[in-house]
């Protein structure tokens, strides 16, 4: 291909934005196009699982893998008492924890990203993250090139007055919510804001108002949300600017649906809490102790605790990874943190979920899940067995719900969000 061009990814070092990215590069690579990836050393292996190069950028004080996998454990599983509040309860400690260590990370990137970016020479450099890395606005200034943000996470990371603040999970016509947690977000974060400020002036770059940290791209901004879930904006997006990509689904190895002891001809579920949220054991042995008493089969996502689980119902399984794309298209319905990719994959497949979030967008997603008819919200602690088999029969039976995935499904599936985000990214690399 004469006009092969290089893109380069640089998602946030979380598994949400990294395999959301995986789908967009899929697609790109399709059109003849190089897709490569900058990472911080702590994701290193994920893309070139996938068959992606690597260009590793430090975004904290250089560890040994094992260390750094370590920190990032111990710091959610610090936090896990945390995980019950409410998100307005939440932002003295952990939203204000997460924003100190996303300001560090934009700096420890100036070190490396930089000669990475000369090296690699990308002619796009798509962001998907919260916080800009100003190495990226300055190649592409001094090169001619274009960066694109991703917005994989709720589609109020772009604010407008008539929807949520972002994390907030409030609902969409809670002014009053809207309010206090802003007011709130923005004199926790202030000291964060005003460090990141500092460091944008050393780096040329013109400050943020009070609780800003990123910017939309002048050239493209693609968001992740569906057009059945999206917000009624007061200031519409400018479509030359801003794309929806009605969900971003990546291409995943086939899963065969294992054999059960008991169970076999029964509905069957999928529970997933994260790569993060796997480490909330006595949430999970919760679930899967109730779904061991229900006329169901159930796959179980328990990241790297496998070993603190003992004796199973005969009706589940767990383990410590799923192609999930694969997985959900076969489930009859899903219990989720209200993570983007279980988000959207849970809307794409058609599949009812409900979604018990704890932290970051995972509130924002579960309120909209439950506003727009797709599934139900539970508060991830306070429920009992029956009220979890009640709502899991709902999941199951609802035909209001059912018929309003469907369409949700055929819609989505139409339109192909990896491919139409390859196009876009196509045409802004060709002009490059």
């Amino acid at each position: 291909m004469s006009d092969k061009k290089t893109i380069a990814f640089f998602p946030e070092a979380a598994f949400g934005p990294a395999l959301n990215s995986v789908g967009i590069a899929q697609a790109c690579e399709k059109l003849g196009h190089k897709a490569v990836f900058l990472t911080d050393p702590g994701m290193g292996g994920v893309y070139s699982g996938y068959g992606f190069e690597e260009h590793l950028v430090n975004m904290s004080e250089p560890m040994p893998p094992e260390e750094m996998a370590k920190y990032w454990v111990d710091f959610i599983n610090g936090h896990i008492p945390n995980f019950n509040k409410t998100p307005y309860e939440q932002i003295d400690n952990y939203v204000k924890d997460c924003w100190d260590a996303i300001v560090e990370t934009s700096i420890w990137a100036e070190k490396d990203l930089p000669s990475v970016l000369d090296k690699v020479k990308p002619d796009v450099v798509c962001v998907d993250n919260v916080i800009l890395f100003p190495a990226i606005k300055r190649y592409c200034r001094e090169n001619g090139k274009a960066w694109v943000r991703v917005i994989s996470c709720s589609e109020n990371e772009i604010t407008d007055p008539d929807i949520p603040p972002h994390l907030s999970g409030c609902g969409e016509n809670d002014k009053e919510c809207f309010e206090k947690f802003d007011t709130k977000f923005k004199g926790t974060v202030k000291p964060a804001h005003e460090k990141f400020n500092a460091f944008l002036a050393e780096c040329g770059e013109e400050p943020y108002e009070l609780g800003e940290f990123f910017e939309a791209s002048p050239f493209l901004n693609l968001l992740l949300y569906p057009e059945p879930a999206k917000f009624k904006r007061r200031n519409p997006l400018d479509p030359k600017q801003f794309q929806y990509l009605e969900g971003c689904v990546r291409d995943e190895k086939p899963y065969d649906i294992p054999t059960f002891e008991k169970n076999n001809d029964k509905p069957i579920l999928y529970v997933s809490f994260g790569s993060l949220g796997s480490g909330d054991t006595d949430l999970l042995k919760r679930i899967i102790d109730t779904l061991g008493t229900m006329d169901v089969r159930a796959l179980v996502n328990v990241g790297d605790y496998k070993d603190q689980y003992g004796a199973l119902p005969g009706n589940v399984q767990i383990d410590s990874w799923f192609p999930q794309p694969s997985v959900i298209k076969q489930m009859d319905a899903v219990i989720h943190h209200g993570g983007n990719n279980s988000f959207n994959e849970c809307l794409y497949f058609g599949v009812p979920a409900i979604v018990m979030p704890y932290v970051w967008d995972g509130h924002d997603n579960a309120t909209r899940v439950q506003e727009t008819g797709h599934g139900l919200y539970m508060h991830r602690a306070n429920w009992t067995a029956d009220q979890l088999k009640a709502n899991i029969q709902t999941l199951l039976t609802d035909p209001a719900m059912k018929t309003k995935l469907a369409a949700t499904s055929a819609h989505m599936q139409g339109q192909n969000g990896p491919a139409k985000a390859a196009k876009l990214l196509d045409a802004l690399a060709k002009d490059a």
